[in-house]
């Protein structure tokens, strides 16, 4: 069992003034002994979301600058590449970028992604940031997993004992709302031939619209920015001078290959802080967006610094290597290095990875691979210019069947919920063409949400339907909702913030502001998930089972299923 794990946060935070001795009494190399620098490589990891396996179609391509592409990515692979990475350099740090777990394929979410930290702990993780879905199932489940214990309802199903991870899941801007303290560790340090290396790290602070608000009640989410300096600050008083920020925030691209820099015309959240943390901090490895880019920023002081962020699951490592002068302590910024090293499959499968993933596939393969339907045609998640998406209006008409015994007219499914298309073509398991397995299923809903009737009016409903346009960070972000068969609407994309949405029709009658209307949502909208708080005001809540329940006996009872017809939303200029 590691230090970590015997320590708790609350010990890690107290043990601070006893840090702060122990770097203060540590003399500096001598220079006729030993270099005056030391070498150090980062290995960043982000998104991962719990694809241990090989991920399939184009989640498991990289395109590189030439506009040709590499199959990439299994945990198996990324463990041998990490070593062949750390083999090169004496000095290495593996880290992480948040959404490690969540939103997994069933492979590892059957047992609460405990495969997933089993593999991490294999590879040698030593700190990750946590990004917004580690808090997916909660606060008391993101605690469960860092330290260890069978699962509270669902008992020990992957092994007979789960340790915990061996890593600190990092939050720095992450509070307990009843006093202000820490809720997880803000910061963790390394040693490397006796030179110290803070990492501080955090999830976005949009993650009470990004999860289920329900499970993370007790906590406060702040500004990115303002922790990382505060957190900079502390560890450079305490003598650590060179310090990364590992963020669960990122950029869009405008393409590009794994080492490009094709940021937007407009700086993105993730650019913004990486160009406004303090200066004390030599490098910003980040997330979240499943982009891929190898930038340098330039950092409040004037001084280069990389901003780096590898292609989600767990198809390429960020490769930053920094040389660290012993005598000051901090990065020579002149000599950093940073790539984007793509996790190709032409290397050997690691063997102790292999054998976790392997377990794990034969734990859930009898469940994985039991047919739940049959579709005609593929059905995808892609959206068209009116917001449509074939899948997830499937997915509401699914949730409307259930729940109408709960007197549900409508059903209301958040885009973000839908993981993955559904296939026509067999899969691996070779169940057959159009045959929809519960692994595949769940892949599209892996979240397990509870689905609510409420009571809405139909201004009620309105007001939602204009919340699908919000201003967050300075922009205007859209969301559009799936709606079941019966609601029609339009939109339009030059009204104002408040007013887009018009000509409202549920069952061929227009909607009435002052008629009473029941409304099935999911546990996470339900909560203000997404931002949707108008959810919050619905009366006379009634449970209505697990989506993916909903979603698996809808396709049972509909053997063929084909993508609903489009035309629910239709949008004008």
């Amino acid at each position: 069992m590691t230090s970590f794990r015997r320590t708790t946060a609350a010990l890690a935070l107290a043990a601070v003034s006893g840090l702060a001795v122990t770097l203060a009494q540590a003399p500096a190399q001598a220079d006729d002994k030993a270099s005056r620098t030391v070498d150090v490589r980062l290995i960043g990891i982000n998104d991962l979301h719990g694809n241990i396996e090989p991920p399939s179609g184009s989640s498991g391509r990289v395109t590189l600058s030439d506009g040709t592409q590499v199959t990439a990515g299994g945990a198996a692979y990324n463990a041998t590449h990490i070593k062949n990475l750390q083999a090169q350099v004496r000095n290495s740090v593996i880290v992480g970028q948040g959404d490690l777990i969540g939103a997994s394929p069933i492979v590892s979410a059957l047992f609460h992604d405990e495969p997933t930290i089993e593999v991490l702990n294999s590879v040698g993780m030593h700190a990750t940031a946590a990004g917004n879905h580690e808090f997916d199932e909660g606060y008391k489940e993101l605690q469960r997993v860092q330290r260890g214990g069978c699962h509270p309802v669902d008992g020990c199903q992957f092994r007979e004992t789960y340790d915990g991870a061996n890593f600190p899941i990092l939050g720095a801007n992450v509070t307990l709302a009843k006093n202000g303290m820490p809720a997880l560790p803000p910061f963790w340090v390394e040693f490397r031939d006796g030179v110290p290396i803070g990492f501080i790290g955090m999830p976005l602070k949009d993650v009470p619209i990004l999860v289920d608000p329900n499970g993370i009640k007790e906590l406060n989410f702040g500004d990115e920015i303002a922790a990382a300096d505060r957190y900079a600050k502390l560890l450079d008083w305490l003598g650590v001078k060179t310090i990364v920020l590992l963020i669960h925030q990122g950029d869009n691209t405008q393409g590009g290959g794994p080492d490009d820099c094709r940021l937007g015309t407009t700086k993105g959240p993730g650019q913004i802080i990486a160009e406004s943390v303090s200066p004390k901090i030599d490098a910003v490895f980040s997330g979240h967006s499943h982009q891929h880019y190898n930038c340098t920023v330039t950092d409040p002081a004037g001084n280069p610094r990389p901003f780096i962020e590898g292609l989600a699951f767990g198809r390429e490592l960020s490769v930053v290597d920094l040389k660290i002068d012993k005598r000051s302590r901090d990065v020579i910024r002149s000599e950093t290095k940073a790539r984007n090293h793509v996790v190709t499959r032409d290397v050997a499968a690691d063997p102790e990875v292999q054998g976790i993933i392997d377990l794990a596939k034969a734990k859930s393969g009898p469940i994985a691979n039991k047919p739940v339907g049959t579709i005609g045609a593929d059905i995808v998640r892609a959206q068209n210019a009116a917001g449509e998406m074939p899948l997830g209006y499937l997915i509401a008409d699914s949730q409307l069947a259930a729940t109408q015994g709960n007197g549900a007219v409508l059903a209301l499914m958040n885009p973000g919920g839908v993981r993955a298309d559904l296939t026509y073509a067999t899969s691996p398991a070779g169940e057959g063409p159009g045959v929809v397995t519960y692994g595949e299923a769940f892949t599209v809903q892996p979240f397990g949400n509870i689905l609510q009737t409420v009571t809405l009016t139909g201004a009620q409903i309105k007001a939602a339907l204009e919340q699908q346009w919000q201003v967050v960070n300075g922009a205007t972000r859209q969301i559009i909702l799936q709606p079941s068969s019966g609601l029609t609407y339009t939109w339009s994309a030059s009204a104002p913030l408040g007013s887009k949405v018009s000509n409202v029709v549920l069952n061929g009658v227009p909607l009435d502001p002052a008629a009473s209307y029941r409304v099935t949502i999911n546990s996470f909208l339900q909560g203000g998930g997404d931002g949707f708080s108008t959810f919050t005001g619905g009366t006379d809540i009634t449970g209505g089972g697990i989506d993916l329940d909903a979603f698996t006996a809808y396709l049972g009872s509909h053997p063929g299923v084909t993508a609903p017809a489009l035309g629910r939303i239709t949008t004008v200029a």
